[in-house]
């Protein structure tokens, strides 16, 4: 098995497991196990679990981006369909069989206090999510504040959805877009 291989066997096993369990659930001995890999091979890749952590975080922000992009994208170009996706994204997201909530949500819940790492890489994404919607919302011609009241509705849906376990929050969040876009767009 090659280094590459290896490292992505780890970072699949990780993201499972972590998204499953949690974090700090997940030892290295249970990681190393699931991925198939030695115990010297997964420290010679990742010295420190931290790393790991820090891995699968950028894979997931990856993720994130590429698969909101193309919702976004499919939309076509009418710039409040654009806005819209991304409530069908969510959606889409929300009815899969492990949908567990926000990866990013979840590891600043564990480990955002105590690994300032994790704290920075968490920001980080929520950040980009931030400027992605005030890059859509610029095109609609309304308040920049929209951005920010529509992400905000975003995030607060994802952590509605993984506690109640109910795909329909991402309808009702959408239906919350369709007004406060409607009243931004006309001020």
């Amino acid at each position: 098995m090659t280094e590459d291989e290896a490292r992505e066997r780890i970072l699949s096993a990780a993201e499972e497991l972590y998204y499953r369990k949690g974090y700090a659930a997940v030892g290295m001995d249970e990681l190393r196990q699931s991925a198939g890999v030695s115990l010297r091979r997964l420290y010679g890749l990742f010295p420190a679990k931290n790393d790991i952590v820090a891995a699968v975080l950028e894979r997931k922000h990856g993720e994130w981006e590429s698969g909101l992009t193309a919702a976004v994208t499919d939309a076509g170009g009418d710039p409040r369909a654009r806005l819209l996706a991304v409530y069908g994204y969510l959606e889409d997201w929300f009815c899969t069989d492990d949908f567990r909530g926000c990866a990013f949500i979840n590891a600043f819940g564990e480990l955002g206090g105590t690994n300032p790492e994790v704290a920075e890489i968490v920001r980080s994404h929520k950040a980009s999510f931030q400027e992605y919607m005030s890059g859509l919302v610029a095109s609609t011609g309304a308040s920049p504040l929209l951005a920010a009241q529509l992400s905000i509705l975003a995030e607060g849906a994802q952590s509605t959805a993984a506690i109640s376990g109910d795909a329909a929050v991402a309808a009702q969040a959408r239906g919350a877009a369709e007004v406060l876009i409607d009243a931004a767009v006309a001020a």
